[in-house]
């Protein structure tokens, strides 16, 4: 069964609509202790030689883990 949080949120699962993993993410988007930080190759870009980013898939920025727990 999944449980919802006090803003009545699905927790377990991923946002309702969220972009697949790209290479460069550690987490999928909304996963407890993880941001958003600038792709490593584009410098948030998301456009290398004119071409998408491979690593962050366009978007410019990857998912990381926070903390190090």
């Amino acid at each position: 069964m999944t449980k919802t949080d006090t803003e009545g949120v699905k927790t377990g699962t991923p946002p309702t609509g969220s972009a697949a993993l790209n290479p460069g993410d550690e987490a999928a988007p909304g996963t407890m202790s993880t941001g958003e930080d600038v792709c490593p190759d584009c410098h948030g870009k998301g456009r290398i030689d004119g071409a998408p980013c491979a690593t962050c898939g366009g978007s410019g920025t990857v998912i990381r883990a926070v903390g190090g727990a």
